[in-house]
């Protein structure tokens, strides 16, 4: 055997070895909402977004420029090779399965609803992409703007009907309730999950301040009841704030900017 062949072919096995660990991990989105994850937690690596990325309703849309898209398919999977898939609600069980076959790994970001749980996907996800400390900087400022939007002790709280333009509200067990509570009011949507409100319930009884949600989307439900005329003057001088869709339309930190931009319209 020749020795200066033998160092030669290790110097290459080693150069090979160091170019696979220079690699940038290949991330792919297979829905809008794992889009905003991993362009937070993992900027830098080589990233497969939806092709929602960039939405008016995505929070980081912004952000999603110059990366390429693909669909939520085998066939684009394949194709990217990608060492980790994130997804929220994205991604039928055959195309998941497909993929846990091929070794890759499946981050599902689970559904919220509270804050703790919004901390929990966020600390999951981070660990999950190898990014801890980006999700506990990330985790850190969400405190912050929760610390800020609280109430002072003892402050009495006011009561908020939240109402999207599709006429539909939110009681306990839900995300925006627990938002609300951190905000500093008490949620007069007593039924248990979402549900529809009536446009004569909120005529017979206007709250004292409206969250409205999803009033962006100005093609979104535009004969929907919260665009109702009756509504429409019951909230005038009642608004609390008036929540842009893409804080609304995924479980993650940007919650508590909402909770902040509804503290900010408490009496």
């Amino acid at each position: 055997m020749n020795p200066g062949g033998g160092a030669a072919l290790a110097v290459m096995v080693l150069a090979l070895a160091q170019t696979a660990e220079a690699r940038p991990q290949r991330i792919m989105a297979l829905d809008q909402c794992a889009d905003q994850y991993v362009l937070a937690l993992a900027p830098d690596a080589d990233l497969a977004l939806s092709p929602r990325a960039d939405d008016p309703d995505a929070w980081l849309r912004r952000e999603a420029a110059g990366h390429r898209r693909l669909r939520p398919t085998l066939e684009a999977a394949v194709g990217f090779k990608p060492d980790v898939v994130v997804r929220y609600w994205g991604g039928e069980p055959r195309l998941l399965n497909a993929l846990e076959r091929r070794g890759v790994k499946v981050v599902t970001i689970e559904d919220a609803n509270d804050l703790a749980g919004v901390k929990a996907n966020l600390r999951a996800t981070a660990k999950a992409l190898g990014q801890v400390e980006r999700g506990a900087r990330l985790e850190r400022t969400m405190q912050a703007k929760l610390d800020r939007a609280a109430p002072a002790p003892g402050a009495s709280r006011p009561g908020a009907v939240y109402l999207t333009a599709g006429g539909f509200t939110s009681g306990p067990g839900t995300l925006m309730d627990a938002m609300l509570r951190a905000a500093g009011f008490h949620n007069l949507t007593q039924a248990p999950g979402f549900g529809a409100i009536s446009v004569e319930r909120i005529a017979l009884e206007p709250p004292i301040r409206f969250v409205l949600g999803f009033f962006d989307q100005l093609r979104s439900d535009w004969r929907g009841p919260g665009r109702h005329p009756v509504v429409r003057r019951a909230a005038k001088g009642r608004t609390a704030a008036s929540l842009p869709a893409a804080v609304l339309t995924c479980p993650a930190w940007f919650a508590a900017d909402g909770v902040e931009m509804m503290a900010k319209g408490r009496p």
